[in-house]
Order: structure tokens, then C-alpha cells, then sequence
């Protein structure tokens, strides 16, 4: 292989890293492995290595219980006291145990957990004292902790509702006998406190179970009361929630991957901040030189006056007092003291400064608008996805007369364009903060990213155009089975695409290091235009793996094109996908 090929085996595919990342393909072949090279025989999405654990009420109140249950077992206490210790310990039953046994009366004592000290036998009709309102009370009209100091009902109900409304340190309540650390557990309220205060307390100690764990937090979306817990050191940070919504375990922000959680930090930053409003205005607006008020000129000549109060008449172009300018300077459309002040470099470093934020509002604005088009339509895919599962798929399947089981290939249809979508949007962000400097890396950056998206709109296209003559269809049509072939074989070209992409872009394109990267960019641009112009659309050949795995489906009336790997029919010579020849 000679130089140029090594510099840059995205493109030749003829070399395999360490991961597997590049697929084998004839040295004769002109391939871009990442279309379409599946580069492991477990070629399913990022999304199903599923790496997380999600829960809801039943299952949080249920691992509490079993920790309760193993606390209070191990160390011979009751049910009420495992409770305050694991709260006090985060619910980490190990730190438990080690805390417990190290040194028992130092927890005890760092805890509130105290023996319990049982009331002196009283006669009936003898009264004890409150020690908060110094009523007296009968003996079963007032109630006490382990530490035995004895309050009446009504002044615990106070202080717990109190306590309660401030928020969650309620979990840790002790002793109101200002001398006194003896814990108040969840027994004495459930007998004390009022049914809402009771309602809010469980509340709280169900929360604490998820936010006291550094491996579990709660779904971040709106509504939504199930937590995540996450196994710590997965390379993949994706979570999907059971209400759908899927973010980034580490920021908890929307699954932005291949962009990183700073980059993305950033982005949402710039995007809420005013800094661009401030571009804006030094780009496209001047100040009066007397009240400094940014003035924007979009017509007209070069005479400004400001706004009341006040009233001050400058030129435009050099922003001097409009008094000295006249005929003698150029009229009302000209300037010749701007003219000459700017040739003797006046004006320069402002010209300068004002060009600056101009390009850098361009940049940014076209990246960020096609990063919205992309969110819009991620959220229009996840609307139209949801209708297919909630009504056309039963419909189809009335039609067709197939189970709902049979045509799910529809439904991992449009999962995968909501997924795409979504990855396709960040790839924006990701373009806007990469290097200018790296003008190789952008170049085939941008080439993989309009790959990318020509790919996607091919599966859009199919799942939604292609999808709705059978959807209004009376009777079953036979064309449906190539349609299944041809949405299925999409579907595994496009995952197999963007997986493969979001390696590329998380590993900072880091093979493309050479002009030869450049030129080959360049001459596979090129290359796709020509056939796009013939008809013929962009030649795109898989790995040899993805071919063979694409050849064992299609044993039954199909032969799999070598371009792009999709099964086509015996009776065409023509790829439906590639348009590529029958070989």
C-alpha cells in the first residue's frame, strides 16, 4: 500500500484498527467503510447495549426494603433504625456495615441512634409536663424518642409539619430538646404527623434513595418519575427513559452524541446568551458619536439624524457633525473626508472590528439554523413515530393482513430517523467549534456529514412517501414485500452509517492528517457530483462482511447490490438505492 492509501483509510478501507473500526474490502475497491462497514458480527445499534438499570416506584420502594431488611438482619436492629442509618450513609449498605462494625458507639452517637428508654410506670390518672408548651398531658397523651424527653401531640405535630415543609433534611429530624440528638424515625411519624405531612415524608424518602446515590439520578425530562441507575464505567453515556426521552447520563442534557458534554455546554450557552445580540448590533449598527445610541442604517442616504432627546445630525460614514458636510464633501450619498480618512487608516481597526462580526454572525448563523431545522425535524420524527405506533400500525396491519409483530421493521424504521436526526443535529455543533486551522479535517468532515444526511433523507423518504399508498390501500398489495426488503436494507445501511460516524467524529477524525486526505475528499466530491449529474447517484461500497451478511438474507428471490449492500430483486438489473448496475 503506498503513502496516500495509509494517510487515509476512511476512504480505502484496507486497514483495520484496533476496534475493528475499518472493514477489509479488495484493495481494488473504491470504498467508504463508513457507510456501510459493519465491523463485528454484533452490528446493533449504540442504543441497545443497554447499560442501565430503570426504575420506578415500586422498584425503588422495593430496594429499599431488601436494604432495610439486610441492615436490620446483620446488625440485630430494628426495621426503623437500618432506615436512619442507611439515610445517614446514603443507602450504601457496605459503608454500613464497615461504619457499624469499625466503631458501634461512634455511629450511635453520630447518628441519634440511641437505646430506647421506656417510660416510668405512672399512675393513670398522674400528668407529665410538655416540654415545649409546659401543659400537662395524661401519660397516652404524650409521646417521646429513644432519648425518653416527652412532648404532647400537638407540639410534635407542629415541629414534624415544620420540618416537612422545609424540604428533605425532615429525613434527619431529632430530638426539639435543645441537649438532645436522639433521632425521630419514621415510626413516630406515621404515628404523629398529619396524612399530607405522612404523604410528603415517603415522598422525600423515596427521592433520597435515587439522590443519595452517585449511580442513580432521576429522568431528566419534564413529568417523569422514574430514576436511572447507571453501571459506572460503560464507555456510553446514552440513557433512553421509559417516557422515550433519551439524554446524556453524565450533563443530563439531551443525547448529543458524537459531541462532547463541555462542547455542548458551550453551545447551549451561546445560543441563551447575548453575546450574539451584541455581534449583531457592532456588525450592522453604528453609534451616535453624542449619546452613543447604536443606530442601524438600511436605506437611505448618509444623512442621520438620531432620536429625540437627542437630535444630533452626523454622516454616516465618517460620523462627523453633518453641518461641515455638503456639496463640497459628495452630496448626500457621499463622503470624500471618509474617503480620505480611511486611506490614511483611520478607520481601519473599526472596519476591521465591524468585518470580524460580520463573518463570525454568518458562521455561527449557519450553523445554528441548520442545527434547528434538524431538531424540528427530530421532534416532527418523533411525532410522526408515535402516530405510526399508536394508529397507522394497526391499520397497516388490518390491511395487509399481518400481525403488528410482523411489520415492526416500520417502527425500527422511524426509531432510526429519530435517532439520525438527533446525531445529524449536533454534528453542527460539533462543525462550529472545530479548529479552522484543520482545514483537512473540516473538508472531510463536511463531506461525511452530506453523506450523512443525503442517507437519511433516503430512509425519510422511504418511511413516509413510499409508506402511504399502502397505508390507504383497501386490500393487500404485493408490492409490500419489496417494500419491506427495500426499508429493512435502509435502515441497516443507515445505522451501520451513523454508528460508524459518531466513532469517527468522538475520535476527532484523528486519521485524517495529510493533504492527501484532502485531495481524495475533493476527488470523491467530485466523483458524486458526476454521477448524481448521469442519473446515477453516489457510488458507495460496504465491507466484505457487511456484503456477505447482506448476500445470507437474500437467498430467496433477491440478489444484494455490491455498492451499497441492498437486497433488490431478482427482476431488477437496476439498484433501487445506488442506481448502480447489476454485477
Amino acid at each position: 500500500m503506498d503513502e496516500e492509501e495509509l494517510d487515509f483509510q476512511y476512504l480505502d478501507g484496507s486497514e483495520e484498527d484496533e476496534d475493528g473500526f475499518y472493514s477489509n474490502v479488495d484493495s481494488d475497491s473504491d470504498n467508504l467503510a463508513l457507510v456501510g462497514g459493519s465491523d463485528s458480527d454484533d452490528s446493533v445499534d449504540l442504543r441497545h447495549k443497554q447499560n442501565y438499570s430503570i426504575l420506578g416506584e415500586e422498584d425503588i420502594l422495593q430496594r429499599q426494603e431488601d436494604d432495610i431488611l439486610r441492615v436490620s438482619g446483620v446488625l440485630s436492629i430494628s426495621r426503623v433504625s437500618a432506615s436512619i442509618l442507611l439515610r445517614r450513609y446514603n443507602w450504601n449498605v457496605n459503608k454500613v456495615h464497615d461504619e457499624w462494625f469499625a466503631d458501634e458507639e461512634k455511629v450511635r452517637a453520630a447518628v441519634g441512634l440511641l437505646e430506647k428508654q421506656p417510660l416510668k410506670n405512672l399512675p393513670d390518672d398522674e400528668e407529665i409536663n410538655c416540654g415545649i408548651c409546659f401543659e400537662s398531658y395524661p401519660c397516652d397523651k404524650i409521646y417521646g424518642a429513644a432519648c425518653g424527653h416527652l412532648f404532647c401531640r400537638g407540639c410534635w405535630e407542629g415541629l414534624m409539619s415544620t420540618a416537612i415543609a422545609d424540604g428533605p433534611g425532615c429525613l434527619m429530624l431529632r430530638c426539639p430538646d435543645p441537649s438532645c440528638k436522639a433521632a425521630v424515625g419514621q415510626d413516630m411519624i406515621n404515628k404523629l404527623a398529619s396524612e399530607e405531612d405522612k404523604k410528603k415524608y415517603n415522598r422525600y424518602l423515596i427521592r433520597s434513595y435515587v439522590e443519595d446515590n452517585k449511580n442513580a439520578k432521576w429522568c431528566p425530562a419534564r413529568g417523569c418519575d422514574y430514576a436511572i441507575e447507571f453501571v459506572s464505567g460503560s464507555g456510553c453515556y446514552d440513557v433512553a427513559c421509559r417516557c422515550s426521552y433519551i439524554f446524556c447520563w453524565k450533563c443530563t442534557e439531551e443525547a448529543h452524541r458524537p459531541v462532547d458534554c463541555d462542547t455542548v455546554a458551550k453551545w447551549i450557552l451561546k445560543n441563551s446568551t447575548e453575546s450574539e445580540n451584541m455581534n449583531w448590533i457592532l456588525a450592522n449598527s453604528k453609534p451616535c458619536p453624542k449619546c452613543k445610541r447604536p443606530i442601524e442604517k438600511n436605506q437611505g442616504c448618509m444623512h442621520i439624524t438620531c432620536t429625540p432627546p437627542c437630535k444630533y445630525e452626523f454622516c454616516w460614514l465618517c460620523l462627523g457633525p453633518w453641518e461641515i458636510h455638503g456639496e463640497r464633501t459628495g452630496g448626500f450619498y457621499a463622503c470624500n473626508r471618509y474617503e480620505t480618512a480611511n486611506k490614511e487608516g483611520e478607520f481601519n481597526e473599526e472596519n476591521k472590528r465591524r468585518e470580524m462580526a460580520k463573518n463570525s454572525i454568518e458562521r455561527y448563523t449557519h450553523y445554528y439554523e441548520r442545527w434547528a431545522t434538524n431538531e424540528s425535524s427530530s421532534k416532527k420524527a418523533i411525532a410522526d413515530l408515535q402516530q405510526m405506533q399508536t394508529v397507522h400500525l394497526e391499520k397497516l396491519s388490518d390491511i395487509q393482513c399481518q400481525s403488528e409483530s410482523q411489520l415492526r421493521f416500520i417502527i425500527e424504521a422511524w426509531q432510526q430517523i429519530v435517532e439520525c436526526r438527533r446525531i445529524l443535529k449536533w454534528t453542527y455543533a460539533y462543525g462550529f467549534y472545530l479548529p479552522e486551522h484543520e482545514h483537512n479535517k473540516r473538508i472531510f468532515f463536511e463531506y461525511l456529514q452530506g453523506e450523512a444526511e443525503s442517507g437519511l433523507e433516503r430512509l425519510h423518504q422511504c418511511a413516509e412517501k413510499e409508506l402511504q399508498p399502502f397505508l390507504e390501500a383497501a386490500d393487500p398489495l404485493r408490492e409490500f414485500s419489496e417494500f419491506r426488503t427495500k426499508l429493512v436494507g435502509l435502515t441497516s445501511v443507515t445505522r451501520n452509517y451513523f454508528k460508524n460516524l459518531v466513532r469517527a467524529l468522538e475520535n476527532g477524525l484523528s486519521d485524517v492528517s495529510s493533504s492527501a486526505a484532502c485531495s481524495k475528499s475533493r476527488s470523491l466530491k467530485s466523483s458524486r457530483s458526476k454521477n448524481c449529474s448521469r442519473g446515477k447517484g453516489s457510488r458507495v461500497t460496504l465491507s466484505a462482511k457487511s456484503i456477505a451478511k447482506s448476500n445470507s438474507i437474500n437467498d430467496s428471490g433477491h440478489w444484494s447490490c455490491q455498492d451499497c449492500s441492498f437486497a433488490n430483486v431478482n427482476s431488477t438489473d437496476v439498484c433501487e438505492i445506488c442506481n448502480r448496475p447489476r454485477r
